[in-house]
């Protein structure tokens, strides 16, 4: 006979506030992060005199759209780049990075990847999976990777077997997306961009940045990736921006993805802002304190599942190299009990009942937990997770501590009262 109602709400508030004990250094940890990576902002938004003028943009063609080209420097600076191009015509951050690899690689020229397979959505644009899109692989982009040690790490030992052959672009996946393993460093990104350059000088590093802006001191462009790419409705866009991508590092290799996004010899010299500068500029300006509550969100996450006996990537308290959470629960029920009780919690249709479905890009049918402001954005306190062995959970985004632990006590009685509670 289970439990009654006021029994289990009072025990997972009771487990709740013990992981919020056990996770109190951390916290103090992230939250000491925000004053200088809110210094990089404030630094750069000076240093390119932002204004009121720069929130307005110009209509048609957008050129000399003067609050986009002070966007982009701002930018930048914040992410250590030569350049950077920050559109609100880039879909997403997949968008960002299909424009950045068809933008700088030509027929013929062999793509590595050195974190494994890539994440779900961009097996189709390299020509993994799918065919007659006009995917790398269909342009004549030869594509080959590198397995993950076995314990989830690069493998370091095999890079310069991979590397034999003549490579013009390396992929680095900095966050661990869909996989179990670990989310890379940058400091463990700088140490491969040397180790690529010591092996072939002209190879190219491009960085998938997705979920790290904002998360280390320094980004992948700081210590030697040429290109990296991202989304503005994650990290970035500190939970306001509507839409959009970037792409960062050397001028003329941000140059080349605009030309993919817009035309050749167009480029970066086109397209408008929509008068949406200023929202971009905020949201920016609120990233390093949304950063830094997503991560103490995902240390909350971590210790209460930990303590359930759930395995948990990476362990409370560990060192984080982007914003997302992951639980191996093992099992499909527990998964969608899970994203129900978060569903539930969400500000934004909370009385909806995620079900696992089909999602374009993805390769399995995902059960997502995404009640956000913008759609997609997961910058709220969120989780989703393909519907495929091991049934691992991936938690992300939350704009206030507060937020996680309401929707984790919902989530400890929702599953208290299935009896799925305890790994079995």
């Amino acid at each position: 006979m289970s439990e009654p109602a006021g029994e289990l709400q009072r025990d997972a508030a009771a487990r709740v506030a013990a992981a919020v004990a056990a996770t109190a250094a951390a916290a103090a940890h992230h939250t000491s992060a925000v004053q200088p990576r809110l210094r990089r902002v404030l630094e750069a938004m000076a240093a390119e005199h932002v204004g009121v003028q720069h929130f307005a943009s110009v209509s048609g063609y957008g050129h000399g759209d003067q609050g986009r080209e002070v966007l982009d420097r701002v930018f930048a600076r914040v992410l250590q780049a030569e350049a950077a191009a920050v559109r609100l015509q880039f879909v997403s951050g997949t968008h960002a990075i299909a424009a950045a690899l068809f933008g700088v690689l030509r027929p013929g020229d062999r793509l590595l990847a050195l974190t494994g397979r890539p994440y779900d959505t961009l097996e189709e644009v390299i020509g993994i999976r799918g065919s007659g899109q006009g995917s790398l692989a269909e342009f004549g982009i030869v594509y080959d990777e590198l397995p993950l040690a076995p314990d989830g790490a690069v493998d370091h030992d095999g890079l310069a077997t991979a590397l034999a052959l003549p490579t013009r672009m390396v992929l680095i996946q900095r966050s661990c997306g869909y996989s179990w393993r670990p989310s890379l460093s940058v400091e463990e990104i700088g140490v491969l961009c040397g180790r690529v350059k010591a092996l072939q000088p002209d190879c190219l590093v491009f960085v998938d940045n997705c979920y790290g802006e904002l998360v280390d001191e320094r980004e992948p462009t700081a210590v030697g990736a040429d290109l990296m790419a991202g989304s503005l409705i994650k990290n970035l866009g500190g939970t306001i921006a509507p839409t959009g991508g970037y792409v960062a590092g050397r001028s003329e290799l941000v140059e080349q993805a605009c030309c993919r996004l817009t035309a050749p010899g167009i480029g970066a010299e086109g397209g408008t802002s929509f008068d949406l500068n200023r929202l971009l500029f905020q949201g920016l300006f609120l990233a390093p304190q949304m950063v830094a509550e997503a991560l103490i969100c995902s240390e909350l996450v971590a210790q209460v599942f930990s303590d359930l006996g759930y395995a948990v990537h990476p362990r409370p308290g560990a060192a984080r190299s982007d914003v997302i959470q992951a639980v191996r629960l093992g099992d499909p029920e527990r998964l969608k009990i899970v994203c129900r009780a978060f569903q539930a919690a969400s500000p934004v249709g909370s009385y909806l009942d995620p079900v696992p479905a089909p999602m374009p890009g993805y390769a399995s049918a995902l059960v997502m937990a995404g009640g956000t402001f913008i759609d997609g954005s997961t910058s709220e306190f969120s989780a989703d997770a393909p519907l495929r062995e091991p049934y691992v959970l991936f938690a992300q985004g939350g704009t206030h501590r507060a937020h996680a632990q309401i929707a984790l006590e919902r989530a400890l009685v929702a599953l208290a009262t299935a009896g799925l509670d305890r790994t079995d």
